[in-house]
């Protein structure tokens, strides 16, 4: 498996007062489709990996493109690539779309971050393992992360 997908329909609480999704929301469909990939892709709990094992993935490099505005009632289909597998940050893309057409990408760097310390922290083996399966290809193209990626949880 290289992705995962999820259907989303756009809801009125996605909404501005102009009609279309409110760009923030966007973000807020990419972590749920985050969570959605450990739980069902990856098979880690992603709750216990937060609540109980204490370890978290903030966003530490986003980019974002916003190719057309989507309204109340669109159904998108946001897809999740593996990327990068590093030695503390993965990297992915998330393509949202609808009837053929991209809506929003998001390039991200996800880096494993002790929730006790807030320090950056080695990706775990046990979801290292999982990654791999999920893509070997993002471990096995060496593409390597920066030391800026890896650390800048910890600032």
């Amino acid at each position: 498996m290289t992705h995962f997908e999820r259907p989303v329909r756009i809801r009125f609480s996605h909404c501005d007062p102009a009609g279309i999704v409110f760009f923030p929301q966007y973000l807020v469909m990419t972590n749920a489709l985050v969570e959605d990939w450990f739980n069902e892709a990856l098979d880690i709990d992603y709750a216990a990996m937060i609540c109980k094992r204490r370890v978290g993935l903030p966003i530490v490099k986003l980019d974002c493109t916003f190719s057309k505005p989507s309204q109340m009632g669109d159904t998108l289909m946001l897809s999740l690539t593996l990327d990068r597998i590093g030695a503390r940050s993965v990297g992915i893309v998330i393509d949202a779309q609808s009837h053929g057409e991209t809506r929003f990408l998001a390039r991200q760097v996800l880096v494993t971050t002790s929730l006790e310390s807030g320090v950056s922290i080695d990706i775990p083996d046990d979801i290292r393992a999982a990654l791999t399966r999920f893509n070997p290809a993002a471990l096995a193209e060496g593409k390597v992360e920066s030391k800026d990626e890896s650390q800048e949880a910890s600032s």
